[in-house]
């Protein structure tokens, strides 16, 4: 016989499940998908709104689908430990905008290009890869892959893109940061990364 205790539990169970977030919104898959919703909208409307209006509307969707102070930190390397925090914060703050204002450059316009996100992430020792591919409007794919991890504040957020499988946005990043570094410091990676947001905004 059912006990009154298990019922009530139960019934005060299901009180609740209404107000649950949807297992399939926090998923990794469907961060990737939430953002290419975003991009897709921006890309309809990219001529119209040029490239202020398509870095404010891509801006909230970039900063909640990628953890940008991580990925800072990740592209930068070892030598972050040795820059004064006011400098980490203004360089967090640089490689966001570059972030943001790479996206709003490259997705400009819209030509039938949709989107294809693998809903099986593939686990691995430093988060979970999920694939998905940017199909042309010629019919033409191309790979697109996101290293994927969860934090407490945020929940599952991009900290690298892999083009066609192999190639690390971040390694390229690391490569080009740590010569600035070598040669002017934090200051001129801070100076360097204003400098391509002002060409990208043309």
């Amino acid at each position: 016989m059912i006990s009154r205790r298990l019922l009530v539990t139960a019934a005060i169970a299901a009180a609740w499940l209404p107000s649950l977030p949807s297992r399939a919104a926090e998923a990794p898959a469907g961060v990737i998908g939430k953002f290419y919703d975003a991009l897709l909208a921006t890309m309809k409307d990219g001529p119209k709104l040029g490239f202020k209006g398509r870095y404010d509307k891509l801006s909230p969707a970039v900063r909640q689908s990628f953890d940008l102070p991580l990925m800072t930190r990740l592209t930068v390397g070892p030598q972050w430990t040795g820059i004064p925090g006011e400098q980490q914060q203004q360089i967090v703050a640089a490689f966001s905008e570059f972030s943001i204002a790479t996206y709003a450059s490259r997705f400009d316009d819209y030509s039938g290009e949709k989107f294809e996100v693998d809903a099986n992430p593939v686990p691995g020792g430093n988060g979970v890869t999920v694939h998905s591919k940017l199909v042309k409007s010629d019919g033409e794919p191309v790979q697109l892959d996101y290293l994927m991890r969860e934090n407490a504040a945020a929940g599952w957020q991009i900290v690298d893109v892999y083009l066609s499988g192999t190639v690390s946005e971040l390694a390229v990043r690391r490569s080009e940061f740590s010569s600035i570094l070598r040669r002017g410091g934090a200051e001129a990676l801070i100076e360097a990364l204003q400098k391509k947001v002002a060409q990208l905004r043309g």
